[in-house]
């Protein structure tokens, strides 16, 4: 780009003529040769960018996919920001460094520039499996990788720099370097989210992640880069003071960026605020001389439309962000930060970058005016069109308020963005033959004797491979953003613009509007239809606001009469002691997760209809914690249809396919019992996805990880001494059945990120029951959280083998991967029974006896609601103890023998068989039902 001395401005304009400040009259093919070193350069640059077109295609293809792939929304904002916008800050960061500090790195210098731009992918991609698969250790080694590739980045600016001779925008590379050392504390704040935090940190670290990521490492990238690129996208002079005032807004946006994560950090939302309100004054300072450039010369194709709308997006989200820390302060929360996420990464982020690439892409391809033309008028193609879809999809998804409406704005959003990709192929399309073309005729030009004196033309091209070469007026031309400022006028004429204002660019404009308001009308039409039993009102412009509480399963007040137009606002405040709480409205908003004693507002806008609320953790709804809001003055009391909590029909599930490949087999033997009296357990409440039949997941409940806590084994007068951490995102408990305390105190719910320690002394035998005792208890039993505790009677003869089975049931959802169903718990609707958390894991692991030794099986019913009864066809049990009592004994002359025992949920025992032939032995409930549900297994009895 040509840039005028802040003295001389009215001499010549920036031109768009292939590459910044290259004149138009050069009649050569930058791409005459492969030994040519500008033509090496563009060479690192293709390969270089290919990331970039990776995370494009596959960034449209997990919109296009739907909820359908596990955290597509944290995929799809960080596809953009990492895959996208990082890689491509690391290509064009450089490009722009080399054209300011006017440098030429070697070869060995490009190698290390695309190792470490591959370095970089490695990082994201990791971090993405690591989202997906819910591996928080994963996405740390991501973050991690990305944090050092970028730093490594910003550290090969200031070397660069450092060796360079001082120059007037020498500046702007170092706010790059700054900007680059930012993005590792961002990464860090966000792989510590990994680990699903509670709050309030879980929102202090994303607006922390935020800050140093958005405002910090892009913003200061961005407006360091439109200082110059605007006034040579518009092909216009820089303004006076532009580079001095946009260094000033730079240093701003670093202080913004200081204020807001350390006030964010330390729970000090008002100076959050003020760091947003920072950056919002560096923002103006830089926007008003993007604004007197864009007087002086208004943008005329795609890349001035889409660059100048993302600067539009960033200031709106500035304020809107600002608005909602001031609003909530203290009860700031998670989604009420990430509301507006995916507007600002793509109205602001991704539509800039786009906008510069469909710029520059054509200008490094090269091949001088003619070329730079015809790949330019295929980038900017339909450029209006484009960036209407964009800007007027993503301002309806953002105010519109039906789903339908919504859904209908961000496709054509989306669509507006997509048409880059074909713009980029049908570009590249255009400029390879031209290029081809244009360097076989150098080539030949090199070839034939000049008509005068013989000699070849191949002066002239090795004059201009060095990369600086004379212009018409006597000017320097580099290969680059930055070039001598005060070259006289060209005698050549400026290339025409693609999209030329006028009639062209007004119709482009009309057509995409007409495109965006049509399809909005037909989807507004489709919300009325669907809300036809709607009480339709007109809004009364009152607010009533709802002061509430949440607890004991209960909101207080439960029932709300809204007066018809009114605005509801609900006030809610968790005052559980232990439990975490939340509120859905049918018709979409949501509060968002409370711990206990936190309050957030929640705006529900003006109700079409009246409709139903509830809290959305699991068994939590068919509680009761339900809400009704009627509307009161409207002409009908027709409730709109709310989100249900049907049972679905029983999952099938193929149980004679083999577990999981990662599924590890329980391993059923007995436990060593550990020589001291005092008996120290740590258990860990914490939450995720574990299969619990084949190619079957579940959202599960769990001490220390694993469907069905840990076997633990004791004698009569030992001391039990239990630390509970929970780690969950709800409140949690735990009831040892084989002590003997009040509930109020061992028993009680403790809420995310609390502990508690509970001992007792155990006084009987007996196989006893651990489990969760917060309500509802059927959930939490029904998604793993139960145990076992064997206490052996004093005077047991030792056995050859023991083993322990311990049998529950599970109520699955119609997905994999969700909590249980606790419709069907209520229905008693059972999908699965399982022995020791898994259906059928035993019939590929057998258990293992030989023949003559004698086996004792302790058994267990842990519910929630189902008993069994235990039976090894082929075997009979000599001895059985059932509920602290002998029901049979080997060494009793009387007793006969016994063929199964029965337990009702909560109770267990032991029985005690030796297997006389060798064979494959089969245990079951025999309750045939649930043994065909999974609560069965094979022994393996060999000689």
């Amino acid at each position: 780009m040509q840039l005028e001395n802040e003295s001389s401005l009215s001499q010549t304009p920036g031109r768009d003529d292939g590459v910044h400040g290259e004149p138009a009259d050069r009649g050569r093919s930058r791409h005459s040769g492969s030994t040519d070193r500008g033509g090496g350069r563009r060479s690192w640059h293709r390969r270089a960018s290919r990331p970039v077109s990776f995370w494009l295609v596959a960034l449209l293809v997990v919109a296009l996919a739907g909820p359908v792939i596990h955290q597509q929304r944290w995929l799809l904002v960080h596809m953009v920001t990492l895959g996208v916008a990082t890689t491509s800050i690391l290509v064009w960061g450089q490009y722009f460094t080399e054209a300011i500090l006017h440098t030429k790195l070697g070869d060995e210098a490009r190698r290390v520039q695309v190792w470490r731009i591959w370095t970089l992918q490695i990082g994201i991609a990791t971090a993405c499996v690591g989202m997906i698969g819910d591996w928080p250790w994963a996405v740390m080694a991501g973050a991690t990788i990305v944090g050092l590739a970028v730093a490594w980045f910003g550290i090969g600016l200031a070397r660069q720099v450092h060796h360079a001779l001082p120059g007037r925008f020498d500046s702007t590379v170092r706010f790059y370097a700054a900007a680059a050392c930012l993005l590792p504390f961002g990464a860090s704040l966000g792989a510590i989210m990994a680990f699903s935090p509670r709050e309030p940190w879980r929102s202090r670290l994303l607006l922390a992640h935020q800050g140093f990521n958005i405002l910090g490492f892009i913003s200061v990238t961005v407006l360091g880069t439109l200082m110059t690129l605007w006034p040579t996208v518009l092909r216009t002079p820089m303004l006076p003071g532009q580079s001095r005032r946009g260094r000033r807004a730079l240093w701003l946006v670093l202080a913004a960026v200081g204020v807001l994560t350390g006030g964010a950090l330390a729970g000090l939302w008002w100076l959050a605020g003020a760091g947003v309100l920072l950056e919002f004054v560096a923002l103006l300072v830089v926007a008003v001389d993007l604004v007197g450039c864009a007087a002086r010369r208004p943008p005329r194709d795609y890349p001035g439309y889409a660059i100048g709308a993302a600067i539009v997006w960033f200031g709106g989200w500035l304020v809107w962000l600002l608005a909602t820390i001031v609003a909530h302060r203290d009860t700031l929360m998670y989604e009420q930060l990430s509301i507006l996420t995916p507007a600002v990464v793509m109205g602001f982020l991704l539509q800039l970058l786009l906008g510069a690439m469909s710029y520059l892409m054509p200008m490094v391809m090269g091949g001088g005016p003619s070329v730079v033309r015809a790949t330019n008028a295929r980038m900017h193609a339909f450029g209006a069109t484009r960036a209407v879809l964009t800007n007027a999809g993503l301002l309806i998804w953002v105010l519109a308020r039906g789903r339908a409406v919504q859904l209908v704005g961000i496709v054509t959003a989306g669509i507006g963005l997509a048409g880059f990709l074909p713009a980029m192929i049908a570009m590249v399309r255009t400029a390879i033959p031209l290029l081809k073309e244009r360097g076989m005729a150098a080539a030949r030009a090199r070839a034939t004797p000049h008509p005068d004196n013989g000699a070849s033309t191949i002066r002239r091209s090795d004059a201009e491979a060095s990369g600086h070469d004379k212009d018409a007026g006597g000017g320097t031309r580099t290969d680059g953003v930055v070039a001598n400022a005060t070259r006289k006028p060209a005698t050549h004429p400026d290339p025409s613009p693609t999209a030329p204002p006028g009639r062209r660019s007004f119709v482009e404009s009309v057509v995409g509007l007409s495109a965006v308001l049509g399809a909005s009308a037909a989807a507004h039409g489709w919300d009325e239809h669907r809300a036809s039993s709607a009480i339709h009102v007109a809004p009364t412009g009152h607010t009533t606001t709802i002061e509430m509480t949440a607890h004991d399963m209960r909101f207080h007040p439960d029932h709300v009469e809204l007066p018809a137009g009114d605005r509801l606002v609900v006030r809610l405040t968790n005052t559980d002691p232990a439990q975490v709480h939340d509120l859905q409205l049918a018709s979409g908003p949501y509060s968002g997760r409370l711990d206990p004693g936190q309050t957030t507002t929640l705006d529900a806008g003006v109700l079409e209809q009246s409709q139903e609320g509830w809290c959305t953790l699991v068994g939590h709804r068919s509680m009761g914690m339900t809400l009704r809001v009627d509307l009161v003055g409207a002409t009908s009391s027709d409730w709109g249809t709310p989100a249900s909590e049907a049972t679905s029909p029983r999952r099938a599930v193929d149980l004679t396919q083999p577990p999981g490949r990662d599924f590890h087999t329980r391993d059923a033997r007995l436990p060593p019992l550990e020589a001291s009296r005092t008996h120290r357990v740590d258990l860990t409440v914490r939450e995720g996805e574990l299969e619990v039949a084949p190619a079957t997941t579940l959202t599960a409940m769990t001490y220390n990880g694993h469907f069905m806590g840990p076997v633990l084994r004791a004698r009569i007068g030992d001391r039990m001494q239990v630390h509970l951490v929970n780690d969950g995102s709800m409140g949690h408990s735990i009831d040892f059945h084989a002590s003997r305390s009040s509930p109020d105190t061992t028993m009680r719910t403790i809420s995310p990120g609390r502990s508690l320690d509970v001992e007792f002394t155990i006084d009987h035998a007996g196989i006893w029951l651990y489990h969760c005792s917060t309500t509802p208890m059927s959930a939490h039993i029904a998604a793993g959280m139960f145990g076992a505790l064997i206490v052996a009677p004093a005077d047991l003869p030792t056995v050859d083998r023991q083993y322990v089975l311990v049998q529950s049931e599970t109520y699955l959802a119609e997905q994999n991967n969700q909590p249980v169903d606790t419709g069907k718990i209520a229905d008693e609707k059972v999908d699965l029974t399982m022995f020791n958390g898994h259906a059928n894991q035993y019939l590929f692991a057998p258990l293992q006896a030989r023949v003559g030794e004698r086996v004792r099986f302790w058994v267990l019913a842990a519910g929630p609601s189902r008993g069994m009864s235990f039976h090894i066809v082929g075997a009979q049990f000599d001895t059985v103890f059932k509920e602290g009592a002998y029901l049979l004994r080997r060494d009793d002359p009387g007793s006969g023998g016994s063929q199964a025992l029965d337990l009702a949920s909560c109770q267990g025992g032991f029985v005690e068989t030796v297997f006389t032939e060798p064979g494959r032995y089969t245990f079951v409930n025999h309750s045939f039902v649930e043994m065909e549900r999974g609560a069965r297994g094979f022994i393996e009895v060999r000689p």
